[in-house]
């Protein structure tokens, strides 16, 4: 099992990773990644950034019914 210090490091040593990349690498289940990484926005640690996606096959995201859900969103220490 995995703790937020785990996280925040990894995040430190790593810039910036994906939820999933964290989970895959401390074999830790990825609600519970997902939940640290919010508990770490909380605290004032870590923050979300949404990627723009330049190559969206459709062309219509605004009308898409996933919405932005293609858009990879990645963790980063906030500085």
């Amino acid at each position: 099992m995995t703790s937020l210090m785990a996280i925040r490091d990894m995040l430190a040593l790593e810039g910036r990773l994906q939820a999933a990349q964290i989970s895959q690498r401390t074999a830790t289940p990825l609600p519970l990644v997902e939940a640290m990484l919010m508990r770490l926005e909380a605290m004032g640690r870590a923050t979300c950034v949404a990627v723009e996606v330049d190559g969206c096959f459709s062309g219509q995201c605004r009308t898409c019914p996933e919405g932005k859900a293609c858009q990879p969103r990645w963790w980063m220490l906030r500085q």
